[in-house]
């Protein structure tokens, strides 16, 4: 596939933050490149660059040289166009604004009409399933409703890349399961890119249909895993050979990144 084809495309990036005593070099010329459709998880030791990735992609971060395109534009046309939707790892919503009114706040922005706004929200709202808690305030939510809330909000503009970092992270492994099997389901309905920002091995296994590893510092790839396993997955999965398998290759891979 040629650039303009790829969801993105990331080639020879490098970050590097000046410093007084030496630089911090976070990302060494990175490739990589994501087509149309494709779940892919950025995995990696704590500082390694993930982050740093994501928000170069997301045109919150600058590089310092390289390429990056996002749907055949620049990170800086694809931000000025919503071309992607982003979900940090804490939800980040107004507390005087209603559930219904955070979704709606990207929509306004647009200048759509108020009738249009508040139906597509409550469709998102349907879609994440919050449905019946649209007058609530994010005060009065559990963390995972107020992080599906953040979702919804992402999607409403109908993004066609949907950039998610570390959002599930912060969760009890109960609600987390839940957030990863609705998510997963959302993705089979609509199929939109998703690059999603993890430490944990059996999310990014139970998620992706690739898994981008990371180095320590400088962030580098050191491992490109397209998943064997079945597009339509249940969290029972985890306990089958083929997701162990999976996990296993993905623990020495991250095991062979720090050892380098």
């Amino acid at each position: 596939m040629s650039d303009p084809d790829y969801a993105v495309s990331v080639r020879r990036a490098s970050v590097v933050y000046p410093a007084a005593d030496a630089p911090v070099h976070a990302l060494q010329e990175v490739d990589v490149s994501i087509e149309p459709g494709e779940f892919v998880s950025l995995i990696g030791p704590s500082g390694c660059g993930k982050t740093t990735l994501l928000r170069v992609i997301a045109d919150l971060e600058p590089i310092s040289a390289g390429e990056v395109r996002v749907n055949g534009m620049s990170p800086r046309e694809a931000r000025l166009a919503r071309a992607y939707g982003y979900v940090f790892q804490a939800p980040a919503l107004f507390p005087w604004r209603s559930v219904l009114a955070n979704v709606m706040l990207p929509l306004q922005i647009q200048r759509r009409s108020t009738k249009e706004c508040e139906a597509v929200a409550l469709e998102h709202l349907e879609r994440v399933g919050l449905k019946g808690f649209e007058r609530k305030f994010p005060w009065q939510l559990s963390g995972g409703m107020q992080q599906r809330v953040s979702i919804a909000r992402a999607l409403g503009f109908e993004p066609k890349l949907l950039m998610m970092d570390e959002p599930f992270g912060a969760l009890d492994e109960i609600t987390r399961d839940r957030l990863n099997e609705q998510l997963q389901q959302l993705w089979q309905r609509e199929r939109r890119t998703v690059v999603f920002v993890t430490h944990s091995i059996a999310e990014a296994v139970y998620l992706s249909t690739r898994i981008v590893v990371m180095s320590p510092r400088p962030g580098r790839i050191v491992k490109d895993i397209r998943s064997p396993l079945p597009e339509t997955r249940h969290l029972g999965l985890r306990d089958t050979p083929e997701f162990m398998a999976v996990a296993h290759e993905l623990r020495q891979a991250l095991g062979h990144g720090r050892d380098e």
